[in-house]
């Protein structure tokens, strides 16, 4: 049997290289490697023009002072114009390469990590703050678009940028190559110890940015619990705290940048270069075009030194960036989508068998057993943190057992191919999460070819047609984020009537009427009633309403399976389940 590293992949998507940042960045880069070629192509020639430009200038300058024709001059400023404008072309068609490609590797890294993170498990997602993942989904794939254009795109304008002015220079007078070759040296050397102070300082930085944003999305989420509690100084104030770590690290980012000593250098290089000319001037081994020309190479490597302070910090961000992604990409999915698993048609037989299941701080189900035969109905009852919907979880793969089995149709679930056997179980909570969208397309969430009859159908049976048209916009209402247009009633018959869709071979529903009136909860249970008909369905409630339709109770106490059987006989042998409904009037028999 095959396993994959997550619960969802895309068949035949393009593999990168997980081994390190850089094999990352560069297996994106790679992918794209005809538009990384052509930029680097076109920029060569822009390069090779943009010296030749400085040489025709030597050229002019000759012809100034010992002219050869009536026409010299103007032929040479109508090749300084042609070979300006291969340049400027050139350059042009290299930032268009460039740029695209930048926008192809943000596109697909942000695809990537987007896939990764649906393919995590629940384990995975509870150890994550929100906030964190997008930024990182978000300023950080910015970061690997910048690292590329104009970070790499200046990279490669420095490497042009230093080493053609030096041919070019060469060719006129080879002597004259000594002082920008030590620049180079000395260049190199200084950009290394550059990297090294700058590298650790980026990388806080973000680490110091993801916390922010996660803060910050906390309190924005939670913002009706901060009015309540009239916590809005205490967020301000953990927000300037996480704001100022993010600006100091900025600042130091900007102090180390002050610092960059390559362009201090490029100043003695220039002066060096002048010198070594006219001493070669003065001995008449140079003559006055010889001058121009090389002091203009020289004046043009001044632009890769400015620059590079620039584009070195663009790519130690996008570095930065890129190991924050691949963190999350390369994050232990926990479980696997099992392509190869079985598959098929749910008949509903569920087993427990020894099931335990617990967190890294300690186990929540211990040694569970129970057998629900397809179409039965079975309540799960007790006191709070007793496991409920722990239990219940594990049914779809939520989380994995920690150790037992469960068995659906005598297969491990383990065993199943993850999208078929999560496709037909449906799962109704209590805390009911809608989308930002339309009441129809929430309605239609797992079936989104439904036609608009069959949503109107479903709606009815969740008792929910009534207050959908009550709305000016009828089915095609937004419900904006997380439904907050709509009451605790209302969202919970949304997910009825997105249950009642599905058609789910088995039910859960997790105190699933919870927020739902007195007034409307008998035609709610009467819906529930009809679409159980035929389905395994387990029920976490406390409602005796509820529970009397189940054909089995089982009473959870503390992880532990404490008791099991029908309404009557769990009031007449289990203490539990007494003290549990002791609230409620009924009628106890004698024990």
């Amino acid at each position: 049997m095959s396993r994959n590293t997550g619960e969802f992949s895309v068949a035949d998507a393009y593999r990168y290289n997980h081994a390190g940042v850089r094999r990352w960045i560069f297996s994106h880069i790679l992918r794209y490697r005809l538009l990384f070629l052509r930029s680097v192509l076109l920029f060569l020639i822009g390069w090779s023009a943009m010296a030749w430009v400085r040489v025709l200038i030597g050229d002019a300058a000759r012809e100034i002072s010992n002219p050869s024709g009536q026409d010299g001059l103007m032929l040479a400023a109508l090749a300084v114009l042609v070979v300006s404008l291969i340049d400027s072309l050139a350059h042009l068609g290299g930032s268009l390469s460039i740029e695209t490609m930048a926008q192809k590797l943000a596109h697909d890294s942000r695809e990537e990590l987007y896939v990764s993170l649906l393919g995590k498990s629940q384990t995975f997602h509870d150890r994550q703050r929100v906030g964190d993942v997008m930024a990182r989904a978000t300023d950080d794939v910015n970061q690997l678009d910048y690292m590329v254009h104009p970070g790499i795109f200046f990279i490669i304008e420095i490497v042009l940028g230093l080493v053609l002015p030096v041919v070019y220079i060469a060719f006129i007078n080879p002597q004259l190559i000594l002082v920008p070759v030590l620049f180079i040296l000395v260049y190199i050397v200084t950009v290394r110890s550059y990297f090294r102070r700058l590298s650790p300082v980026i990388g806080a930085q973000r680490f110091a940015f993801g916390i922010m944003n996660a803060g910050l999305e906390e309190t924005i989420t939670g913002i009706e619990v901060v009015k309540g509690s009239a916590r809005e100084s205490f967020e301000r104030r953990k927000f300037m705290r996480n704001a100022k770590a993010v600006r100091d690290y900025l600042v130091e980012q900007g102090t180390i940048e002050a610092r960059y000593l390559p362009y201090l250098f490029y100043g003695f290089a220039l002066g060096l270069s002048f010198l070594h000319t006219m001493i070669l001037f003065g001995e008449g081994r140079l003559d006055i075009g010889g001058v121009v020309a090389v002091t203009g190479l020289v004046s043009a490597m001044r632009f890769p030194v400015f620059i590079s302070v620039f584009a070195f910090t663009l790519v130690q961000l996008g570095i930065a960036g890129g190991e924050r992604i691949l963190e999350l990409i390369r994050a232990s999915a926990d479980m696997d989508e099992n392509v190869d698993g079985h598959s098929g048609q749910v008949q509903g037989d569920l087993v427990f068998e020894n099931v335990s299941f617990g967190y890294d701080d300690g186990m929540v189900l211990q040694d569970i057993s129970f057998h629900v035969r397809p179409g039965e109905t079975v309540a799960i009852v007790g006191q709070t943190g007793s496991g409920k919907s722990t239990l219940t979880d594990l049914i779809n793969r939520t989380y994995d057992v920690t150790s037992g089995r469960i068995l659906i149709d005598g297969v491990d679930i383990r065993d199943w191919q993850l999208d078929s056997v999560r496709s037909q179980i449906s799962r109704i909570e209590q805390d009911v999460f809608l989308f930002s969208r339309s009441i129809a397309e929430n309605i239609a969430f797992g079936m989104p070819d439904a036609s608009h009859e069959r949503i109107v159908e479903v709606a009815r049976e969740a008792q929910a047609h009534d207050f959908v048209e009550s709305f000016a916009e009828g089915y095609e209402t937004e419900i904006g984020e997380r439904g907050v247009m709509l009451s605790g009633g209302q969202r919970q018959r949304l997910a009825l009537a997105r249950a009642f869709l599905s058609d789910p071979r088995i039910l859960i529903l997790d105190d699933s009427t919870s927020a739902i009136d007195s007034a409307t909860e008998d035609e709610i249970q009467h819906a529930i009633n009809r679409a159980r008909q035929g389905r395994t369905t387990l029920l976490i409630t406390h409602r005796l309403s509820q529970i009397r339709w189940a054909d089995h109770i089982l009473v959870l106490d503390e992880g532990r399976l404490a008791a099991s059987g029908s309404h009557e006989e769990l009031l007449r042998d289990s203490e539990l389940y007494r003290r549990i409904f002791a609230r409620y009037d009924v009628a106890l028999p004698a024990v």
